[in-house]
Formats: structure tokens, C-alpha cells, sequence
């Protein structure tokens, strides 16, 4: 799974998600992209399950290329622990996503298989996504 190698600060605050994605919201590398259309956190986790259904669905043929990182820790406490006495430790990595961002990138293979493969990883995320096309790509 995807996190960090380091990082300057173990532990960092909630945060607000707020407007549109202004980097990251155009297709640069492939013709088929997965969109997301509404703000949210992504974990490592889904980023891998979204990357292991699209090449099994484009059957190793085609590239995919994963647009996002997850950079942010989430601290957890542990089971029936009381308030206060701190933060909890970090739990796992999420990146975070604004409506717009492109997530995935597909290249290499046809409409019907990307489609397909879209579909499938749309299921594996927990936020209302989409498929979008090249403008300059031709059926």
C-alpha cells in the first residue's frame, strides 16, 4: 500500500475540504480517466482495490497511472479509552480529494474494457465518480 517514506510532522489536524480541484482536474497521461465528483478522503487501501480491479479488468494490457497520494495520516485511539489524555496514534494514510480530480488514468487499451474497468472501480470507492474522455479521442 501507498504512504510516505517521511514525513515532517507524525500527526496532522482534520482540516476543511472546501471548492473545486484547480491541479489535477485534466487528463495528461492517457485517454480514459476516472473523475471524482464530490469532495472526500481516499485511503491507501481503496487507491490499491481501485488499482487491482482496473488491470485485472484490462487484463495486464494498457497502462494505468494513479494520480493521487496519500500524505495524510489518521490517528485512531484505541478501543474504550477515555477522553482527553491526547491524540490517538496514526492509523493509516488518506489523500484528499476535491470535486474534479482526476484519480486514474487509462491508456492503451478500448472504450468497452476501459468503460468496463471504470464501472468496476467506481464500486470500490466511496465517493460518486465518473468516467471522462480525451477531448481530441475518436471512437
Amino acid at each position: 500500500m501507498l504512504q510516505p517514506k517521511r514525513t515532517k510532522y507524525r500527526k496532522v489536524q482534520k482540516g476543511r475540504i472546501k471548492g473545486l480541484a484547480t491541479r489535477g482536474s485534466t487528463l495528461v497521461f492517457g485517454t480514459y480517466g476516472l473523475k471524482v465528483l464530490e469532495p472526500g478522503w481516499i485511503t491507501a487501501r481503496q487507491i490499491e482495490a481501485v488499482r487491482v480491479v482496473i488491470t485485472r479488468t484490462m487484463k495486464r494490457q494498457g497502462q494505468v497511472k494513479i494520480r493521487i497520494f496519500p500524505d495524510k495520516p489518521i490517528t485512531k485511539k484505541p478501543a474504550e479509552v477515555r477522553m482527553g489524555k491526547g491524540k490517538g496514534a496514526p492509523e493509516y494514510w488518506v489523500a484528499v480529494v476535491r470535486p474534479g480530480r482526476i484519480l486514474f488514468e487509462l491508456e492503451g487499451v478500448s472504450y468497452e474494457i476501459a468503460k468496463e474497468a471504470i464501472r468496476l472501480a467506481t464500486h470500490k470507492l466511496g465517493l460518486k465518480s465518473k468516467m471522462v474522455i480525451r477531448n481530441d479521442y475518436e471512437f
